[in-house]
């Protein structure tokens, strides 16, 4: 009698696996057909479902088509996505902590003070985001932020008379913006090229590769030559998708998730400058930043701190950062001595 129970259980078990429905990953991204960003994640879709065996799918709906960030993170939670590339604007959807890569202006002076202070910072975050039912696979970074405008603008009061994109779904932000004086215009990143054409905006925070790919230089052709704040993001899928994978499917997505990250940070880090060259070359004026002016933005970043402390950016996170990079610069001139 035992014997036929422990059988019937496992016939169950048998039948149930073959039962199984083939796992199928829908991933949401901004990034337009045809840019590095979506070639990819194409290739990494190839090499995961030739691991996960047949049937497998993965079909990446790029261009923005599943709505801005947090339209996207709200798809992934409700089953209609299972994957995304995201910036921090909507990873911080999903936790907060992730800001600290991006919402500290002025604070990173260098992709390596970035690279260590994420990867310092790496398991911490990655850890949260599992704690709220995600796995990251790679994180990405797409150049640095910088200021394009239609008219000329240089210093921090300069821009106080513009009307300043800001992310749909970043609030604190905009209230940290709207305190110091300057003109916050919420959109979606698909309403920036229409906001600049009938003047909803004049300003746009953004790296030379977005400007390039969205045409946003020709309506806003003058760039201020400072990095702002580094733009990250990362590919992440749900916990319930990722479980759903085989074992060789886990492996395949992590290995081609790493790839992706290390090629994708050194595209973006490669095109910044290609893309400024690109824009001169077709009309865009690069202002550039003397001693005196960078000391001028950087007394105003110094006085938004305060506010971004513990609104923008966790108090902990950004207290950590500061001492990670005091760390690091530390290490930096002992070895050059």
């Amino acid at each position: 009698m035992v014997m036929r129970i422990v059988a019937a259980l496992l016939l169950g078990t048998v039948l149930q696996g073959l039962q199984a429905e083939p796992v199928k990953i829908r991933l949401g991204a901004l990034a337009p057909r045809g840019t590095a960003w979506h070639r990819s994640l194409l290739e990494m879709g190839e090499k995961w479902r030739a691991a996960e065996g047949p049937g497998a799918e993965f079909v990446v709906y790029g261009g923005g088509s599943q709505g801005g960030e947090a339209d996207m993170v709200r798809r992934m939670r409700v089953g209609q996505l299972n994957a995304a590339m995201l910036s921090v604007i909507g990873l911080t959807e999903i936790d907060p902590s992730v800001s600290v890569l991006q919402k500290m202006p002025l604070v990173f002076r260098s992709w390596d003070e970035l690279d260590y202070v994420r990867e310092k910072l790496r398991p911490r975050l990655e850890k949260r985001f599992e704690e709220a039912g995600f796995v990251v696979l790679c994180w990405g970074d797409a150049g640095w932020v910088r200021f394009f405008s239609k008219t000329p603008a240089v210093r921090p009061e300069d821009f106080r008379r513009l009307k300043i994109f800001t992310w749909a779904g970043d609030a604190p932000q905009a209230d940290v913006m709207k305190s110091l004086g300057y003109q916050p215009v919420v959109l979606e990143v698909a309403d920036i090229l229409p906001g600049l054409q009938t003047g909803m905006i004049n300003m746009v925070p953004t790296t030379p590769f977005w400007a390039l790919t969205l045409q946003l230089y020709p309506h806003a052709p003058y760039m201020l030559e400072l990095d702002w704040a580094p733009l990250v993001g990362a590919i992440i899928v749900t916990r319930k998708a990722w479980d759903a994978m085989s074992s060789a499917g886990r492996q395949a997505m992590t290995k081609a998730g790493t790839e992706a990250g290390l090629e994708l940070r050194a595209v973006s880090r490669r095109e910044h400058q290609e893309a400024v060259a690109a824009m001169e070359k077709r009309g865009l004026k690069v202002q550039r930043l003397t001693p005196e002016l960078d000391a001028q933005w950087r007394r105003a970043a110094e006085q938004m701190y305060p506010l971004v402390r513990g609104s923008m950016v966790p108090a902990d996170f950004f207290d950590e950062v500061q001492r990670l990079l005091g760390e690091y610069r530390a290490s930096r001139q002992a070895r050059a001595q």
